[in-house]
């Protein structure tokens, strides 16, 4: 009796610690092992069953994405997980409470890839994780990492790049950046989310070799190089099985192959099958339910759920746990330093904004480009509906409840430029008649955040308004807009520009250019559009992308030549839709929000939405245009700048087991200026059929002033060479020479270099087969 008394006074005293964890594990009973395992939720879910009974929880962070559960004899406190990747998503304003809580609106993850720079893309992550961190909240919910198969996904604005590697380094960057202020990330969807259409039942068909190679390589760079603490299993099927509940996926790839050490949570989903999830490593599972508490409860009695598996993703959960701020007992201030956040995003977008066009206006006696703005130069046209209204991200989970956001007006103003009044009030007045006529169009959807607006079309103007405005203003400016988010995908009338759009603009550019004023088009997107039709038109076109809150102040700097734009493009722009190999497979103006299983009238009126074929492989993006010799509106890697740029003495040479590539840059124009230098390797003819060259390596200056130089140094290895033979399982560096192609773009090389490599071969496993 006394020693049963003694134990049970021990087992109260044992509290969590980063040494105790499988004591801890052992001590605690099956119930609170499955409530560990489920997302903590305090009012009905999808289900309807709240995981969490007790009426008066409440949440800790308002408008957080998710939790996990507490458990408060063992010292384990709740977690909170908040969504991202643009910036922090909590409510902004709290019931009686007359604080705000406003997150600050980072630059899109396509404009951040866009400026091929690591390590500014790091100082975003730390401004991330530092509002993260002050907001009282654990793990952010990003970065979003999945590849840009087709222009026309929902969400490629959260994502990164068409490429790859471009995708994995520039993960890793802003999770590095991130994870150093003692908060984690949640890097998604993991794998195969490549298009929002019927998202939940629409199962991915991917080759093994397309997988490796495309689809799963972006995450494990990533993996290798930042250890992230937690990664989101997708909501979609692929192969097959669902991903969370695809062993092969989550740990013979991650946790075997890739060395993965953090937990797997899941997307957002209701039930599904609980005992696979567990089976499979998907160790937490948001938002979470009572009945899936039940689901692993029952399944351990019943012997579906195997005892070792539950107490092995319960020890991941602590693990993660015991690195958590809420366990720390940070202090957090809910007073993050907007304002210095805001002047990193000011700063930052210039670099990922992408100047495509720059020529001296025609008929012009001077030869110089019309960007960066003539000094006398005072008045502005600015024409376009999203000129007023600009968008500084996109909409859904990633979505930002942000203080602000600075319109193209707003920052042509704050530059010292007047903007025409009566184009002012025009489109003013036109975008609030608008709002009445695009909430009647969604219907009950109007009053949802969480779903994009339709696009309003653009006023017709009269002959003499743009004579008018031609007569009083030294330029125009039009601006063209695109939005998309969550849970649907794009129309291919939103990757066109539109006949309302074109009209606007030949009626601009013809009254402008008659009295020899300049136009300059700004693509205000959040993926990419058409420009093969309409841009002979303009005399400068800058791609803005989504460029946070301080968007207007950003362009209006490029503009000014107050800063410059230095980004690169992360991903193709294709002539037309019909060019991009995917198109063929993937979902056309699907119009219903809500995922479903379909019956057979309906996959017949929607292909690829139940079932999605990859059978382009890894022919995406560039691999595929240069490949075939498809000519592009505008190729990978593209950017001009305000000044010009030499490479010369290229070499690369075997290290140790690295190859180390080394380019000298010098600038030989008049202004100062950053380059991307891009490696392109190009491999000897093989086993296998390959692209005509793929990305292995980046570097970007730092500011180089006219007649300066850097040297810039790049490393890769045997295995970053690789490609994934199906026939042996194993990841192939053929022998022999290769190509090294210093370039400037996808398709602008500035020196090559020959290197000898050996060959080499790194076995897998035969996992991930198509149905």
């Amino acid at each position: 009796m006394v020693a049963t008394v003694a134990a049970t006074s021990a087992s109260a005293q044992l509290k969590l610690t980063p040494q105790n964890i499988d004591r801890v594990v052992k001590e605690m009973t099956l119930e609170e092992k499955a409530t560990l395992l489920v997302g903590y939720t305090t009012s009905e879910t999808y289900s309807g069953i709240p995981s969490n009974p007790d009426p008066n929880a409440k949440e800790m962070v308002l408008g957080a994405a998710g939790n996990t559960a507490p458990i408060a004899r063992l010292g384990i406190p709740q977690t909170v997980l908040t969504d991202g990747p643009a910036g922090v998503r909590i409510s902004a304003k709290r019931p009686g409470d007359t604080n705000t809580y406003y997150c600050t609106g980072f630059p899109i993850g396509t404009l951040l890839a866009s400026t091929w720079n690591t390590p500014l893309v790091q100082r975003v992550g730390e401004a991330i994780g530092n509002e993260t961190l002050e907001y009282g909240c654990d793990v952010l919910l990003g970065p979003g990492m999945n590849i840009m198969r087709s222009p026309l996904c929902g969400r490629n604005f959260e994502y990164y790049s068409e490429d790859p590697f471009l995708t994995g380094y520039i993960a890793a960057a802003m999770v590095n950046g991130i994870q150093s202020q003692g908060v984690g990330v949640s890097a998604k969807h993991f794998a195969g989310n490549n298009q929002e259409s019927n998202r939940l039942y629409n199962n991915s068909v991917v080759s093994q070799r397309a997988l490796r190679e495309i689809y799963l390589k972006g995450f494990e760079i990533m993996v290798r190089k930042s250890d992230p603490w937690t990664i989101m299993s997708s909501y979609n099927y692929l192969n097959g099985p669902w991903t969370q509940e695809n062993y092969e996926l989550l740990t013979t790839i991650l946790r075997d192959e890739w060395g993965f050490k953090g937990i797997v949570m899941t997307d957002w989903t209701n039930t599904r099958h609980t005992d696979r999830q567990v089976a499979a490593g998907n160790d937490l599972m948001e938002p979470g339910n009572g009945r899936q508490v039940q689901d692993i409860i029952n399944g351990v009695k019943n012997g579906t759920i195997k005892q070792a598996d539950v107490d092995r993703n319960v020890r991941r959960v602590l693990q993660y746990i015991v690195k958590t701020p809420h366990f720390r007992g940070y202090p957090f201030s809910n007073k993050p330093d907007i304002a210095a956040h805001a002047r990193l995003t000011r700063e930052t977008a210039p670099e990922g904004m992408v100047l495509l066009k720059n020529e001296p206006l025609a008929g012009a006696a001077s030869a110089k480009p019309v960007l960066p703005l003539d000094p006398a130069i005072k008045r502005v046209a600015l024409f376009g509906i999203t000129s007023y209204k600009f968008y500084a991200g996109g909409t859904g989970s990633g979505d930002v409840n942000k203080p602000y956001v600075v319109d193209l007006c707003q920052g042509l103003g704050n530059a010292g430029l007047q903007v025409d009044d009566t184009l002012t009030a025009v489109f003013t007045k036109y975008n609030e008649y608008g709002k009445v006529e695009v909430e009647a169009e969604m219907g009950h959807l109007s009053t949802n955040w969480f779903f994009p607006r339709p696009r309003l079309r653009e006023p017709q103007l009269g002959p003499k308004t743009y004579q008018f405005a031609a007569k009083n203003n030294d330029m125009a400016i039009v601006t063209i807009g695109r939005s998309s988010g969550e849970g649907g995908d794009r129309a291919w009338s939103d990757f066109n520009v539109n006949a309302d759009e074109v009209e606007l603009l030949k009626n601009t550019v013809q009254a402008f250019h008659r009295v020899g004023k300049p136009v300059v088009v700004i693509l205000n997107v959040g993926g990419v559009v058409e420009t093969e039709s309409w841009s002979h038109l303009a005399d400068a076109i800058l791609l803005a992308w989504q460029p946070g809150m301080e968007g207007g102040n950003s362009v209006a700097d490029v503009l000014t030549g107050k800063t410059y734009p230095s980004g690169r493009l992360p991903v193709t722009f294709p002539c037309s839709l019909e060019d991009v190999p995917s198109t063929k497979n993937f979902p056309k103006n699907y119009t219903y929000w809500d995922d479903m299983e379909l019956n057979d009238a309906q996959k017949a009126q929607w292909p690829c939405i139940n079932e999605t074929s990859y059978e382009e492989g890894i022919n995406v993006g560039y691999r595929y245009f240069l490949t075939n010799h498809k000519a592009v509106s505008f190729p990978f890697g593209f950017g001009l700048g305000y000044t010009t740029f030499a490479y010369s003495q290229a070499k690369v040479a075997k290290k140790g087991k690295e190859y180390v590539a080394t380019v000298t840059v010098k600038n030989t124009g008049d202004r100062a200026g950053k380059e991307v230098v891009q490696l392109y390797v190009a491999a000897p003819r093989g086993t296998l059929e390959k692209p005509a060259c793929e990305l292995r390596a980046f570097a970007k200056t730092r500011e180089l002033n006219p007649g300066e130089s850097q040297t810039l140094q790049m490393t890769f290895t045997g295995y970053d060479l690789a490609s994934y033979d199906e026939s042996q399982q194993a990841w192939v560096t053929d022998g022999g020479d290769y190509e090294a192609r210093f370039s400037a773009s996808a398709e602008d090389c500035r020196q090559s270099v020959s290197f000898k490599v050996k060959a080499e071969k790194v076995k897998a496993h035969d996992v991930m087969r198509k149905p």
